[in-house]
């Protein structure tokens, strides 16, 4: 028999993520997350998006053992943004047993109703910038720290439960780095450059940090991703908090801006991939030996792989090839750290925009996750 008990204390938050690294010990493709930033994101006296948010943590027991948890989860200002009662679930992990994942979901929905939700919908994090969607295809690719892994059996149970429909999928590529600058990218380049003045910018820590363009970038972004999926505005706290996260550690040289004259029209935030460094962590901490692993990837970038972590660009300047001039700049600073392949993040399916931007490079189809949904 499944029992499920809420968490209500530290103690049962520690055990609450620390379950995700007993069930994937040992894979070879799941990359662990930090430790410390998970508990981070799920403490309310720690999380800006707790100004917006409300959550509850469950962990399902058998036999006295941790057998799944999952994260219930409503974030205010994206059901008013999307004039919807969704209660969103996350952090959603279970062994290979339909009863114990069935309970977990029971639970949501049940504190979900008891607030009114009307839905149900996820894997969803707190906000877009946390992971989203579950796994569904890519099973033997290495995964990143900025999206969910899961095994084979995952989707598997959520076909099996009633009412559970697909709501979005996602899609990530593996994008091979070229040689040469694409003749287009550079053709597109020096057009924009001569008609509509836009030009490529390299911040510096003290513009980014001090001038306030940490802040401009995650305001672009507000305005870039508004319509997408699930999307909430950020608050000044996210937004804080999000520049403290990424962009104070950032190699300068894989942040591009696009400018038009002194505004910021478009920018692109890459990271050397930490995955493998990850995976020589235990369980995601840092010490006594895992900040080792780490700052090599920070300081040297002793790895093939770069993630394409945020790119965002006007809407008004898409049609301009504002998206060309990040490309071919980033695509220069790969080459110069021999970098061999770029991951994407996550995409929608239907961004036919947003994906038809590699069809001037050697990309495939790496990975694809799901957003599920079900009417209470």
């Amino acid at each position: 028999m499944v029992e499920i008990r809420t968490v209500t204390n530290r103690r049962e938050l520690k055990s609450f993520v620390q379950f995700y690294y007993d069930l994937y010990r040992g894979n070879a493709y799941a990359v662990p997350y930090l430790f410390f930033d998970e508990m981070a994101t799920l403490r309310h006296d720690k999380n800006p998006s707790f100004e917006c948010c409300e959550a509850e943590y469950f962990l399902a027991y058998r036999d006295g053992k941790i057998v799944g948890r999952v994260a219930a989860i409503i974030n205010r200002r994206a059901n008013e943004r999307w004039n919807c009662h969704q209660v969103r679930f996350g952090w959603f992990d279970f062994i290979d047993d339909v009863e114990v994942s069935t309970a977990l979901l029971k639970a949501v929905e049940d504190w979900g109703r008891q607030r009114g939700m009307s839905e149900i919908a996820g894997p969803l994090g707190f906000i877009d910038t946390d992971r989203e969607g579950m796994l569904i295809d890519g099973f033997n690719e290495l995964s990143t720290m900025y999206v969910n892994y899961n095994y084979p059996y995952y989707p598997q149970h959520m076909e099996q439960m009633e009412g559970f429909k697909k709501d979005n999928d996602y899609v990530e590529c593996k994008v091979k780095v070229p040689e040469v600058v694409p003749a287009k990218f550079a053709k597109i380049t020096e057009m924009v450059g001569k008609r509509y003045g836009l030009r490529v910018h390299k911040f510096t820590r003290h513009e980014l940090i001090e001038e306030g363009y940490g802040q401009k970038v995650f305001d672009l972004l507000n305005a870039t991703y508004k319509d997408l999926y699930g999307f909430s505005q950020l608050s000044q706290r996210q937004i804080d908090k999000l520049v403290n996260d990424y962009i104070k550690i950032a190699d300068l040289n894989l942040v591009t801006a696009v400018m038009d004259g002194d505004n910021m029209v478009g920018f692109g935030i890459t990271f050397p991939s930490f995955s493998e460094a990850m995976q020589k962590t235990r369980d995601g901490r840092l010490f006594p030996f895992g900040w080792w692993h780490v700052l090599k990837i920070l300081k040297w970038h002793k790895t093939p792989l770069v993630d394409l972590l945020l790119i965002g660009v006007l809407p008004e300047y898409r049609a301009k090839g504002a998206n060309a001039l990040i490309f071919d700049d980033l695509i220069r600073q790969f080459q110069a750290y021999g970098f061999e392949y770029a991951i994407t993040g996550p995409q929608m399916e239907t961004n036919e925009g947003v994906l038809s931007q590699w069809q001037y490079l050697e990309s495939i189809p790496y990975r694809r996750h799901r957003c599920y949904r079900k009417i209470l």
